[in-house]
């Protein structure tokens, strides 16, 4: 695990669905457990709960399984992509948000309100900084 928490998840996220792994363990921080909150309930993931280990809590997350699927590991279903990092922060207003997939896919924004998806922050007409593309 690195600095970058984000980049971390998304890493582990990727990783799991190309090799077709049912779980996914992440170490949990307050950006963490809202980022896991809301592939929640977009259905990215099916499931999340909280362990606890030696007093480190971790958030094992089920992903969403796919049957059949038998196309290879450049085909697979879930994409994330992280926008923003530490070295180059990408900041956007609410009428520059990009629509992912003709609103198919989720950008998620670190807004003065807290992280949020694409649609939300056009709804309160809130910008900021844009996180990563999910489809």
């Amino acid at each position: 695990m690195g600095s970058d928490t984000i980049s971390d998840i998304i890493t582990s996220i990727r990783n799991a669905d190309i090799d077709r792994k049912g779980t996914v363990r992440i170490a949990s921080t307050n950006i963490v457990e809202n980022i896991v909150k809301i592939l929640l309930r977009e259905g990215f993931i099916e499931n999340v709960r909280k362990h606890r280990e030696s007093n480190k809590y971790f958030l094992v997350s089920t992903l969403r399984h796919r049957r059949n699927r038998k196309e290879p590991y450049r085909k697979n279903i879930l994409n994330l992509k992280r926008v923003s990092r530490p070295g180059l922060r990408i900041y956007s207003n609410y009428q520059k948000i990009p629509r992912i997939l003709g609103g198919t896919g989720i950008v998620i924004l670190s807004t003065s309100r807290g992280i949020m998806t694409d649609r939300e922050a056009r709804l309160e007409a809130i910008g900021g900084e844009m996180l990563c593309y999910i489809w």
